[in-house]
């Protein structure tokens, strides 16, 4: 198969889709019923037509009948005047027009039959568009229930995920804020273990220095605490030798 055979092929499949997706079976049903209404009338026109030409047939043989039986009265006058060359002539003329009469009588008689014909088959046709009608009706009616149905199963549907979308924002939202709460309690914890350094108080580099000198002299007043408190133990110490050394002079 060639490429154009194939484009061909998938720009048809593709144009039945769309064709399908836009064609409402209501409409078209309608537009069917329309057509077979179109069709029997047509049909009814055809009967009244043929009636017609049936009726204006009647009517001419009806005036030659008339005619013939007038030039019939007119060759027995004549024959009764010993003018038998007159009764010829309206004999003569007589059978001229049944000949015509003839003619129509076999027109007549198939325009009759195209009559029957096409009144049957307007009968036919009528009940066809009445049953198309009626099954019509019913398939719209169904179609439209089942449509309604797909509407309101689709706004379920649609109702269901916007609310499936909604816990899970909510689910999103609440992981989110457990993740904020754990990290705050995990920077407290650091920043009383002094790992962290609290930078919200809007302490600067002087600052820093400043707690770090004050942290320093903390230290070195209490280094001297402890030193002077040494001393004064060393203190106690050097006074008990001083008490003890004369006496121990004295025994020697």
């Amino acid at each position: 198969m060639g490429l154009i055979s194939r484009m061909e092929i998938v720009f048809k499949s593709k144009m039945n889709k769309v064709l399908n997706r836009m064609e409402d079976p209501r409409e078209t049903l309608d537009y069917s019923y329309e057509k077979q209404l179109e069709l029997l009338q047509n049909v009814k026109r055809g009967v009244a037509e043929v009636t017609t030409s049936k009726k204006r047939l009647q009517f001419q043989r009806a005036k030659l009948l008339q005619s013939n039986e007038k030039l019939e009265k007119q060759a027995r006058d004549a024959v009764a005047a010993d003018r038998e060359d007159l009764a010829r002539l309206a004999l003569e003329r007589k059978a001229a027009l049944q000949q015509q009469v003839d003619g129509i009588n076999r027109e007549i008689t198939e325009l009759e039959k195209q009559e029957e014909k096409l009144i049957a088959a307007e009968k036919r046709l009528s009940t066809k568009v009445e049953i198309f009608r009626t099954k019509k009706e019913s398939i719209k009616a169904q179609y439209s229930a089942a449509e309604a149905q797909v509407k309101v199963n689709e706004s379920v549907t649609g109702i269901s995920e916007e609310m499936a979308d909604v816990c899970l924002v909510l689910e999103r939202a609440e992981n989110k804020t457990e993740e904020m709460k754990a990290r705050a309690e995990a920077i407290d914890e650091l920043m009383e273990a002094g790992t962290l350094e609290d930078l919200t108080g809007g302490r600067d580099d002087i600052d820093r220095e400043l707690a770090k000198i004050s942290a320093q002299t903390s230290v070195e007043s209490e280094l001297a605490k402890l030193k002077a408190e040494a001393g004064k133990e060393s203190g106690n110490t050097k006074t008990t030798e001083e008490v003890k050394g004369p006496e121990e002079g004295k025994e020697v």
